[in-house]
């Protein structure tokens, strides 16, 4: 095997399959300043460009990179060719626009009202229903939460 080296070069494959680098990083670069030159470098022309550092993953050898960790303890003994150049492919991960967070915020809690009334109704009347019979329930009920 080779040694360890002070440097490796380094680029980054995007989605679409082209590359920001190669760079040169030093082994003590941690994942963190990686995503940061990501950022730094990413094309104007994308339209999914990461905001943060925190939207960017990094993967290398099928592992997801972790922030805190350097480039020389992420390594890999496979991509480990003196010379050579590693690949890591890059995650852009976007968070949710407000609508569709309003949305699956009022999703989750119908949800959980419904849950919580199905099971009242099966305290309640002792049976078991599906959906219609809760909607007639509730209908035909004239609940007050307290």
């Amino acid at each position: 095997m080779s040694g360890v080296q002070d440097s490796l070069e380094i680029k980054f494959r995007l989605i679409d399959g082209s590359d920001i680098g190669p760079k040169s990083f030093p082994a003590a670069a941690s994942v963190a300043t990686l995503k940061e030159s990501i950022l730094s470098q990413w094309p104007k022309e994308k339209a999914n460009a990461p905001r943060t550092v925190k939207d960017v993953k990094l993967i290398s050898a099928g592992k997801i990179l972790e922030n805190n960790k350097t480039v020389g303890e992420c390594r890999s003994g496979l991509c480990d060719v003196p010379g050579g150049i590693t690949t890591m492919h890059v995650v852009v991960s976007q968070p949710p626009q407000e609508k569709e967070k309003k949305a699956i915020n009022n999703l989750k809690q119908n949800t959980c009202t419904r849950h919580f009334i199905y099971l009242l109704q099966i305290k309640i009347e002792g049976v078991v229903a599906d959906d219609t019979a809760v909607d007639e329930w509730l209908d035909n009920e004239d609940l007050e939460f307290k």
